[in-house]
């Protein structure tokens, strides 16, 4: 490490280490950049370890190896219409050039190595120019291992949230063997094969070794970057930028474990501190009906606090208040652990499987179920009357609960009971018990399961239309007996129900930057030497949600350019 009150010089100087950071970090000094990663947390990864690492990159080399070759027109035409006036040519052909580079880049000269989504489908399939699948990659498990005791150092551990144990779960294969370990004997048996590996990794290593989703793109992004000489430092902070006489910044002044110093950066500075989810203030100036900014609960880590927007903004950058929605929205449960701590679930799986439905005070749904997480979130925030919380119940049957998860509560042979008495979940013999246990209009959730279950053993939805694109089929259950793979009738007493509410996985207004990912000032000319990505550029969807990986594709494509580019010249770039 630099020792304190002295100055090194580098060629770029990356601040933040998730998926756009390293993205950067790994494609600079690739190219023969000198590179320093500076992180505020004492481990790498920010949001994008706790992430499930599924990136948005149409046109990849594992679609054209499946014979799918889409002109870019395609994906074009699918953003044209979903992001409307928030529709940016220039960045989002950028994106669309670069993300093939990108995974083939990755892929062929790094230790990031992908596995295909040819089956994960675009949310709104009925937009023109929306894929069926082969738009998406996502990183291949790896252990940790595999990745040394420098990786094992850095790397954020899996949210236990969203993990079995402690153990992740990876969407595909994975997933679907522990949907269906008490319906299979394959699945079973693959089941308990990582379960216990992960037992024993616990006893001999104290921590599991077994590395999916987020965690294994970063993981294998640490290990690039430590291939390629890039200096990573954590526990330590950026709190100024420097410029020269001109305005051009010329560095950073960090404050580390040995306390304040400054380093140069001959090329650039990298902005990629991952947004400000977790700062109350911004919230509340920018995110609707968050009245005193703590009406929101967040999956991102604390340290996510506006780092990078404060500093691009002290050097004459601007945050974009023109998107569509400031936050990336994801409906989240509260979990109140026995030690007082409090954890955060999102519900991205168990929305759009056969037998569930969410519903408003009033007992009635409101938005299709099985779309997208920030689509679900979006229309709660919408439809709850002004001066009501802002919340809504998954509402679930017995028949559900054998089979799948409803929140933190696990299906079958895994017991209820632990958040039956914490109060997690809430449980009622009839409909009209749960309504009223848990303040919802009996007379309004009795109306809704009724009318519900007529059209779900038809396998139809007339109100929201569950069940008929891609997406929402797929986001239910293949083996499901009913008609419709994402709809089956409540009926099976006992009722379940869990409180959900908003939380996000991020944020989508960033700092305005141009296709190249400079850093604009007021008079929209780039700040010489800064550049922004990840969340901390405002995203090029515009603030919609039109795909999974919408936030880790942008992150890792701008991230790659970003940094190829900083390589490209020698020198002083400025």
């Amino acid at each position: 490490m630099t020792p304190a009150h002295t100055t090194a010089t580098y060629d770029v100087v990356v601040i933040g280490s998730g998926a756009g950071g390293l993205s950067a970090a790994v494609a600079a000094a690739d190219g023969g950049a000198s590179v320093l990663v500076v992180e505020k947390a004492d481990t790498c990864g920010g949001a994008t370890a706790w992430s499930g690492g599924w990136m948005w990159a149409p046109r990849n080399l594992f679609a054209q190896a499946d014979g799918v070759n889409e002109d870019r027109s395609l994906p074009r035409t699918y953003l044209e219409h979903r992001l409307g006036e928030n529709f940016d040519a220039a960045k989002v052909d950028a994106l669309l050039d670069g993300a093939p580079e990108m995974v083939e880049f990755f892929e062929k000269k790094t230790a990031l190595q992908f596995v295909p989504g040819a089956k994960i489908a675009d949310i709104h399939g009925d937009t023109p120019g929306a894929g069926t699948g082969h738009r998406s990659v996502g990183p291949k498990p790896v252990s940790l291992r595999k990745l040394g005791p420098d990786v094992a150092a850095l790397l954020r551990r899996q949210l236990y949230e969203t993990s079995f144990l402690g153990m992740g779960i990876m969407a595909g294969p994975d997933l679907q063997a522990f949907l269906h370990s008490t319906r299979s004997a394959k699945a079973f048996v693959h089941c308990a094969r990582r379960v216990s590996t992960h037992l024993l990794d616990l006893a001999t290593k104290r921590r599991g070794q077994q590395l999916v989703n987020g965690t294994a793109l970063v993981g294998r992004l640490l290990r690039s970057a430590l291939d390629a000489g890039v200096e990573i430092r954590v526990s330590t902070a950026a709190t100024t930028l420097t410029t020269d006489s001109a305005g051009a910044v010329t560095g950073v002044r960090l404050e580390g474990p040995d306390g304040a110093y400054s380093v140069s950066a001959r090329r650039g500075v990298v902005l990629a501190t991952g947004g400000f989810s977790r700062d109350v203030d911004r919230r509340r100036e920018l995110f609707p009906r968050t009245p005193t900014g703590r009406e929101h609960w967040t999956l991102t880590p604390s340290t996510t606090t506006g780092d990078g927007i404060t500093l691009g903004e002290s050097v004459g950058g601007r945050l974009d208040r023109s998107v569509a929605s400031p936050v990336a929205y994801c409906p989240v449960s509260i979990i109140r652990y026995r030690n007082g701590k409090e954890g955060v679930f999102p519900h991205i799986l168990d929305r759009g499987k056969p037998g569930a439905i969410g519903v408003l005070a009033d007992g009635r749904r409101f938005v299709n179920e099985a779309l997208g997480y920030h689509d679900y979130t979006l229309a709660m925030v919408d439809q709850v009357p002004d001066g009501e919380e802002v919340c809504s119940w998954l509402i679930a049957d017995q028949r559900y609960l054998r089979y799948f998860p409803l929140g933190m509560a696990k299906p079958l042979p895994i017991p209820t009971w632990p958040y039956l008495t914490s109060g997690y979940l809430t449980r009622g013999r009839t409909v009209r018990e749960l309504a009223e246990k848990i303040g919802v209009d009996p007379d309004g959730l009795e109306k809704t399961v009724a009318a519900f279950n007529e059209g779900a053993r038809d396998g139809v939805d007339p109100e929201f239309g569950r069940g008929t694109t891609p997406f929402t089929i797929g986001s239910g259950d293949a083996d499901n007996p009913w008609p419709n793979a994402s709809l089956a009738p409540l009926e099976e007493g006992p009722f379940y129900a869990v409180k959900v509410v908003p939380g996000s996985f991020g944020t989508f207004a960033g700092l305005v930057t141009d296709s190249a990912s400079r850093v604009l000032n007021d008079d929209d000319q780039p700040i010489d030497g800064l550049f922004a990505v990840g969340v901390d550029q405002s995203s090029v969807m515009g603030g919609h949600y039109p795909s999974g990986g919408i936030n880790l594709g942008p992150a890792m494509t701008f991230g790659y350019l970003t940094g190829r580019r900083l390589a490209s010249t020698t020198g002083d770039l400025r």
